[in-house]
């Protein structure tokens, strides 16, 4: 039986594999391509796929007009990073530059939505039902604190354990991880378009914002995090 790979956190991972244009998200590491046209996109993807079979390690891709190809690595087995995403993203990046294709280190964006929730059991059911999602994995305790949309295009929803109700306050807001080099710029422009900085106190894992009317939202990296 294959040894089963090892998981790595993001700053262990960033250390260890240095890949330039890659940006760790989430448990995963992205690469976002310009290939010059749509059909030099879909043959760059189908080239992708092809290395994927012969690593027997297999990403994500997405094709976006006008020539956009995004790669999205991560290891399912281990439910985050290891040395195998490192391994085909070092092997994609050498295909493209073999093909002309160009990376765009400062894209990235992967959007969650957390609701606040004194009983996730009772509230999970309403999500569920009106999405069309389905139920993410239990945690260690048992509990089940995601769900996420099957079709992979919709943003994966968490609930965050709330102590007593607080019904002065929004009860939902939005986590955009994006590249860490761009999270101050990102910050600041939240800030001049009318928001208000309600936390800095963990950045530069992610900074609480609120928009003019007091919904909430975080920008958050890979930096500064345990896992």
């Amino acid at each position: 039986m294959p040894k089963r790979p090892e998981r790595v956190t993001a700053k262990e991972f960033r250390q260890r594999f240095p890949l330039p244009g890659w940006n760790i998200m989430l448990g995963q590491v992205e690469g976002a391509f310009r290939a010059g046209s749509f059909v030099a996109a879909t043959a760059f993807a189908q080239q992708v796929a092809e290395l994927a079979e012969e690593h027997q390690h297999h990403p994500d891709i997405q094709i976006r007009y006008p020539d956009r190809v995004r790669i999205s690595l991560t290891t399912h087995d281990v439910g985050g990073l290891t040395a195998l995403d490192a391994t085909l993203a070092a092997a994609v990046s050498e295909l493209a530059g073999e093909v002309g294709a160009t990376m765009e280190p400062d894209v990235g964006l992967i959007v969650e939505v957390a609701i606040d929730a004194l009983d996730f059991d009772a509230v999970r059911p309403f999500w569920l039902a009106l999405l069309g999602y389905r139920p993410g994995p239990a945690s260690e305790s048992g509990q089940i604190d995601s769900i996420h949309d099957p079709t992979g295009r919709g943003p994966d929803i968490w609930f965050q354990q709330m102590d007593e109700a607080r019904p002065q306050r929004n009860r939902i807001h939005i986590d955009a991880t994006i590249p860490h080099q761009l999270a101050e710029q990102r910050v600041s422009a939240a800030i001049d378009a009318g928001g208000t900085l309600l936390s800095d106190e963990y950045a530069k894992a992610f900074w609480v914002l609120a928009d003019p009317e007091g919904n909430e939202a975080c920008i958050c990296t890979w930096q500064d995090r345990s896992h």
